[in-house]
């Protein structure tokens, strides 16, 4: 109500300001631009009109036409100051009337003196316009000089009104201004007094009730006064801290309940801990005191088997060669887990691995197997990443004898082996033409132990694709089997790729997508710099500081032949 009264005075006082300056600018205008002017033109009047009255007497005197000039030049610049002053007389009729008079004077001035004096000089000689000029023509043209005089009399009244009507005006601007001055101060005043009383005091006891809160004493209620708004709002904050309240007790049974399952983890990994110790003393165990009476065994049923064989009964031959096949089976099984177990646990650290030439150390290691199986390993250009040398032969050298051990009975085998850059991860595969993998068992060869044939089919402990998967983890990366390969099988794999690698390839792809593309293009062109056979810049930079160390025994060259294997490095 307080904001409204004042603002209907404001807009009032606001109103007649505004109309009270129109006034005074009206009554300003008038001065600057009517009775100003005309008080200048009046007395340019009466300047005309001595010229004329002085030219007629020289005429008088001298009979010269010459000296008529001024007088001719004084009517007309009377005419034309006439009809100026008429025109800024609308709002000034009295004004208006004096100037009647003057020009009637002037008038008859010039009908009873001027002209009857220069028709008597023209024709008769000076001696008859002196005649003429006597004193009822002076007497005659002073009283074109009265007028004059009320006609400046009753402009300067005018402009007197005027100027009054401006001071006037002015003041009674000056005092809507002061009015306006202390509506606002008193209105400010009585609505800091209203704040303070229906706004600040509530608030204030609000924010202490508040602050108790903040402090920790929860269980204080709050209550607003004041207003509707204020209660309101203190109905609404005691709601938020039953609310935080609420939750806080619900945090201290979590928190209660959290230290007690942190306790029972403790407690677990305490006993992790202690089952890691003995973990590691069992594959201590197993790698030195279980080996040897494994040897002992192996040893002695392969002394059996040679000394006696044929000499006993076939059934007896067939004992001692199950004996020799499950002591052998049984090394080669506490090996694989032994190699299984140190895989991230005894580490040599990350250093930066070429591939390539593990793949020349797994031509090398699996050599005997493919020389046997006539089987064909070739490979593309392969990255440079970083891992551990030893795990990643292994996890390629388990790949290609996979890939060797399953093949077709009537078919060559064919293991390639490639790797394409796929955002900041090189995938490698390991493709061969051997008997494939169902769709529905390509998880499960994974698994420890996981065999999908008989051991009697295809040799092996079944922990191979197992060490495979925990070394690619390891490094970073999955593995899977590709499902959708119409030929044998396709394990792939990722692994991190170096930052300049990426860099690199994100170069090369910014290149051609602003090469022409009428260009021709190589590779399969999968993605761009995907086939590890075009690599990217900063591989083959180190392509070419290697290239001397990279053809060793283990690199045959392109499209070569070692024995029965055919070895091709792309």
């Amino acid at each position: 109500m307080l904001l409204t009264v004042v603002a209907v005075l404001l807009i009032g006082l606001a109103g007649g300001a505004v109309a009270v300056a129109t006034k005074n600018r009206m009554h300003i205008d008038a001065i600057l631009n009517k009775t100003g002017p005309l008080r200048v033109q009046a007395q340019e009047v009466q300047n005309a009109l001595l010229d004329q009255e002085t030219a007629v007497r020289g005429y008088a005197v001298s009979g010269n036409p010459a000296d008529l000039t001024p007088y001719d030049a004084g009517r007309k610049r009377e005419q034309d100051l006439v009809a100026s002053m008429e025109r800024l007389l609308g709002d000034y009729p009295e004004i208006r009337q004096e100037l009647l008079k003057v020009e009637q004077r002037a008038e008859e001035w010039r009908q009873a003196v001027a002209v009857p004096v220069v028709t008597a000089t023209q024709q008769s000689g000076t001696a008859a316009g002196q005649a003429l000029i006597t004193d009822q023509a002076r007497e005659q043209f002073d009283a074109v000089r009265s007028a004059l005089d009320d006609l400046q009399l009753e402009i300067f009244e005018a402009r007197q009104r005027s100027a009054e009507d401006v001071r006037r005006t002015s003041n009674l601007l000056v005092v809507l201004l002061i009015v306006a001055v202390a509506v606002v101060i008193i209105a400010g005043s009585m609505l800091l007094v209203s704040l303070d009383k229906m706004v600040i005091r509530p608030l204030t006891g609000l924010a202490d009730q508040v602050r108790e809160v903040a402090e920790g004493d929860y269980q204080h209620g709050i209550s607003g006064t004041g207003p509707p708004e204020f209660l309101r709002l203190g109905e609404d904050v005691d709601a938020m801290r039953r609310k935080i309240a609420k939750d806080l007790a619900e945090v201290r049974e979590a928190r209660e309940r959290i230290e007690w399952v942190n306790s029972q983890l403790q407690k677990q990994a305490e006993e992790l801990t202690r089952s890691n110790r003995d973990l590691e003393q069992f594959a201590y165990v197993a790698s030195h005191d279980l080996q040897e009476p494994l040897r002992k065994v192996a040893s002695f049923c392969q002394l059996l088997q040679r000394r006696y064989a044929g000499q006993l009964d076939e059934r007896a031959d067939q004992y001692i060669a199950f004996a020799v096949d499950g002591a052998q089976r049984m090394q080669r099984l506490i090996n694989d887990l032994l190699a299984f177990s140190r895989i991230g646990r005894l580490t040599t650290g990350f250093t930066e691995v070429d591939l390539n030439k593990v793949m020349g150390d797994v031509a090398g290691q699996t050599e005997a197997a493919r020389q046997y199986a006539d089987a064909e390993l070739t490979w593309g250009e392969l990255p440079v990443i970083r891992g551990e040398e030893p795990l990643l032969t292994n996890l390629l050298a388990n790949l290609v004898s996979n890939s060797v051990k399953f093949r077709r009975p009537d078919v060559p085998p064919k293991v390639h082996v490639s790797a394409r850059l796929v955002g900041d991860e090189w995938e490698i595969s390991c493709q061969d033409n051997g008997i494939g993998i169902e769709p529905e068992f390509a998880d499960k060869i994974f698994v420890i132990f996981q065999r999908l044939h008989a051991k009697d089919a295809y040799p092996g402990t079944g922990i191979g694709l197992a060490i495979v998967k925990k070394i690619v983890e390891y490094h970073g990366g999955r593995v899977w089997v590709d499902t959708g390969t119409e030929e044998g099988t396709a394990i792939r794999f990722t692994l991190p790729a170096l930052p300049e690698d990426v860099e690199a390839a994100a170069a090369a792809s910014a290149a051609t997508d602003e090469a022409p593309t009428d260009e021709p293009t190589t590779g399969d062109g999968d993605e761009p710099g995907a086939e590890a056979g075009a690599g990217t810049p900063a591989q083959a930079d180190r392509r070419a500081d290697e290239t001397e160390t990279t053809d060793g025994p283990d690199r045959a060259p392109e499209g070569g032949r070692t024995g029965d294997m055919r070895e091709t490095v792309g």
